[in-house]
């Protein structure tokens, strides 16, 4: 099998992260090409092979090891690198391409707004001072990538990644899948952190990196497919921190230009980096997840292509990837799936955010929006609830052991609180970032509503994010009861946000860009799928 030659790049800092053993020798990034410029229009009956993967100056790169109009893949591991290494812009339909971007720029607005947070600047200020300790072979910062939301602050790739992923999820305002993960926080920042440090004379598109966000995306998706388990809510490992790190790892090996070979090395590294509990949830370290998957995937995408090498059949062991899942099946998986055409994400689009919180809790928040109005109409207020207005609080939601928390004391427990939504939306007809500052967390109205709050499961209500709803009945002191339901929240992918309120969404969490930049980020990922140089993206993104 034929590899591209090697360039040399600057690209000295790619691996320096102290306190990280990977800080050897400057790795030289393999030549990146240039995605083909035409793809398919794709629809759902469309079953026709994708055309080999070629470059718009006509170079033939990593040939497929099996030819899929042919023969079936061989194993898990070979069918998902050799996806993994051969997909072109050709192969994604019109449909894929359109929400990859949407994706795109929300993930960019969530990241930046992120760095705002408490939990963002500790990151930042431990990662950088450990990696700045006796650090003086690069003023110039060349091969560095931007810090998103930080004004220009750059930092050795991996790290970027790292500390972007962490902005990214430190909200919970980032983008969720089904089966339930957030696809992009632990690819994206890895993406444009490799992308932006490639400084030599192949630099790579907006197309080559729109290609190598949606490799990303599609591994985690599949890998999401491999079991009952991995499908079902989570209760063990967070996924971001078990398929994102894999994502991660095939998306920056296929941005590097590597073959199946390099990518199936990358998938097996990568797993030796994955896993985190669900125990962490709702705490401060539950943002690290997705930023460890993005920085360990870049890496592990760096050490294959330099060589190291893990088990050539990760994906297909139960001691390999299978062991994050007891019922791990790879035969009926590649039986189940190898033979799809379109990527996931073309039948399965993702929810995007309205509030920063746990998706369970736009349920919540929209049952409570549905009812608001009457219940103030007949508490005689058209302003703000009185608590003392009200007897009873009762939300109907299906059963979760973290997301149920009756009186939450922190930030990042209250984003993970039906109660807390839900009695922030009565109280203040909306959910916004600052409602989840201490500040308002602690006024004595809203805590006078959650001791009046209580919750049942019914067992129609199942826990997955196709087919839960939330009710919520609010008892006046009058007597009068009055109930909101939700079975599909706004943003959720059956009611996806509009254009318009995606982009308000986008502006709202990016105040600290000046407007002209907003619009040309904006405008930039509308076009992601050209073969303009990706340049003066990464100079947007400094703004």
């Amino acid at each position: 099998m034929q590899r591209l030659p090697k360039v040399t790049t600057r690209m000295g800092n790619l691996l320096r992260a102290a306190p990280s053993p990977l800080s050897t020798a400057a790795p030289t990034p393999t030549l990146t090409a240039a995605a083909t410029p035409s793809r398919r229009q794709s629809t759902a009956l469309d079953t026709g092979v994708p055309t080999s993967p070629q470059s718009s100056s006509g170079r033939t790169y990593a040939q497929l090891a099996i030819q899929p109009s042919n023969l079936p893949a061989s194993s898990v591991t070979t069918w998902i690198s050799d996806l993994a290494a051969n997909t072109t812009l050709a192969d994604l339909s019109d449909v894929t391409v359109a929400r990859s971007k949407r994706m795109l720029l929300d993930t960019l607005g969530v990241g930046i707004l992120g760095y705002s947070t408490d939990i963002a600047a500790t990151v930042t200020r431990c990662t950088l001072n450990a990696a700045n300790t006796g650090r003086s072979d690069n003023p110039s910062k060349e091969g560095e990538a931007t810090i998103w939301g930080s004004s220009g602050r750059t930092a050795p790739p991996s790290l970027a990644a790292y500390i972007n992923g962490v902005s990214a999820h430190s909200m919970d305002f980032d983008d969720t899948w089904y089966p339930a993960t957030h696809p992009s926080g632990p690819v994206l920042p890895a993406v444009i952190a490799l992308a932006e440090s490639m400084t030599g004379d192949h630099k790579p598109s907006l197309a080559d990196i729109l290609v190598a966000y949606n490799v990303g995306i599609q591994v985690q998706g599949l890998l999401l497919r491999c079991s009952d388990s991995a499908k079902a809510i989570p209760d063990r490992f967070h996924p971001p921190a078990v398929v994102g790190v894999m994502g991660s790892a095939a998306a920056c090996a296929r941005l590097l230009g590597g073959g199946p070979s390099t990518v199936r090395h990358a998938l097996a590294i990568a797993t030796s980096f994955a896993g985190a509990p669900m125990a962490n949830a709702g705490t401060t370290t539950k943002p690290l997840h997705a930023g460890k998957a993005a920085r360990f995937g870049l890496e592990a995408a760096l050490l294959a292509d330099h060589g190291l090498e893990g088990n050539h059949d990760i994906l297909d062991m139960s001691s390999g990837f299978g062991a994050f899942y007891h019922d791990y099946d790879p035969e009926g998986f590649l039986l189940e799936h190898s033979t799809s055409t379109d990527f996931i994400l073309h039948s399965q689009d993702v929810a995007i955010k309205r509030f920063p919180a746990h998706l369970g809790m736009h349920w919540t928040i929209d049952a409570v929006l549905a009812v608001r109005d009457r219940v103030l109409e007949a508490a005689n207020t058209h302003r703000q609830l009185r608590p003392e207005d009200v007897r009873l609080i009762n939300i109907r939601a299906p059963p979760s052991k973290y997301i149920n928390r009756p009186l939450p004391t922190t930030t990042h427990e209250a984003r993970h609180s039906f109660q807390f939504n839900a009695c922030s939306a009565l109280l203040d007809g909306e959910v916004t970032p600052d409602s989840f500052m201490h500040s308002y967390r602690r006024r004595p109205q809203l805590q006078a509503l959650l001791k009046k709050t209580t919750i049942e499961t019914p067992a129609d209500n199942v826990p997955t994010f196709q087919d839960m709803y939330v009710e919520v009945e609010v008892t006046l002191r009058s007597g009068e009861v009055f109930t909101g339901r939700c079975d599909t929240p706004y943003g959720h992918w059956r009611h996806p946000l509009t254009k318009e309120d995606l982009h308000k969404k986008f502006t709202n969490n990016t105040k600290v860009v000046p407007y002209n930049a907003q619009r040309a980020i904006m405008d930039t990922v509308g076009s992601m799928d050209s073969d303009r140089p990706a340049t003066d993206f990464f100079h947007m993104l400094k703004a």
